[in-house]
C-alpha cells in the first residue's frame, strides 16, 4: 500500500503558510537535499488548487528556461499530479488531473492502487488537515524554521482530540532549521501530577 507523506516548510510557532520573507533566508543545500529526498518517495503529487496554481505558474517556465532548477522542474512536470478542487478547471501543466470524488475515499483508493508507490502532499494545508483527521497521513515531514512567523495559517487546527505522533528521524541544519519526520503514534499511558511528582527537581 502506498504511503501518504506530507512535506511542509513550517515556522517554530506552527505557521505553515509560507512567507518568502522568512522562508528563503533559511534555504540552503541541506534543505534542498531534504526536499529532493521527499519528492523521490512519490510517483503521485496530491495538491490543493492554490498550491497547484502556484506550482503551475512557475515550474513549467523554469523547466523551459533550462536553468539550474530545470532538472527538478522536469521531475515535477513528469509526476502525476492529482488536484483537490471543487471547481471545474483546465489544467495547463502536463500530467495533471482533478481528484475524482470525495477526498478521503479517493485518497484511500489511491493508497490501495497497486500502480501507485508513493503519494506526496507538498504544502496544501487544508488537504493535509482533512487527511490527518481521517487518519490517512502516514508521515509528516516538517522543515521547522527557527523563526516565529506570528501570522499565517497553522498546520494544526482546533479539534476535539490531540494527534499523538512518534519521531522517526531528525536532523539539524547549520541554519538552525530542524528536519523532523513524524509518523502516527499511540498516546502514552495516562498520567497526572501525582504520577510524576517524584521526578520533579529537588533542592540539594
Amino acid at each position: 500500500m502506498a504511503k501518504v507523506i506530507s512535506t511542509l516548510f513550517i515556522a517554530a510557532d506552527g505557521v505553515a503558510e509560507i512567507d518568502p520573507d522568512w522562508h528563503f533566508r533559511y534555504f540552503d543545500e541541506n534543505m534542498g537535499r531534504a526536499v529532493g529526498e521527499d519528492y523521490d518517495t512519490a510517483d503521485v503529487l496530491l495538491i490543493g488548487r492554490s498550491t497547484y496554481d502556484s506550482f503551475a505558474g512557475a515550474w513549467p517556465e523554469r523547466e523551459a528556461a533550462g536553468g539550474d532548477d530545470a532538472g527538478f522542474a522536469k521531475q515535477l512536470g513528469d509526476l502525476r499530479k492529482v488536484v483537490v478542487t471543487r471547481q471545474e478547471q483546465a489544467f495547463t501543466w502536463r500530467n495533471s488531473e482533478r481528484l475524482d470524488g470525495e477526498l478521503t475515499e479517493a485518497v484511500t483508493a489511491l493508497k490501495a492502487d497497486t500502480g501507485v508507490t508513493g503519494i506526496l502532499i507538498p504544502g496544501s494545508i487544508s488537504v493535509v488537515q482533512q487527511l490527518l483527521a481521517a487518519g490517512l497521513v502516514d508521515e509528516l515531514r516538517l522543515l521547522v524554521h527557527p523563526v516565529a512567523a506570528r501570522k499565517g495559517r497553522r498546520l494544526f487546527d482546533d479539534g476535539d482530540s490531540p494527534y499523538h505522533l512518534r519521531v522517526t528521524a531528525t536532523e539539524v541544519f547549520p541554519t538552525g532549521v530542524i528536519r523532523v519526520i513524524y509518523a502516527p503514534g499511540e498516546p502514552p499511558a495516562e498520567r497526572g501530577y501525582d504520577d510524576v511528582k517524584g521526578q520533579v527537581p529537588v533542592e540539594d
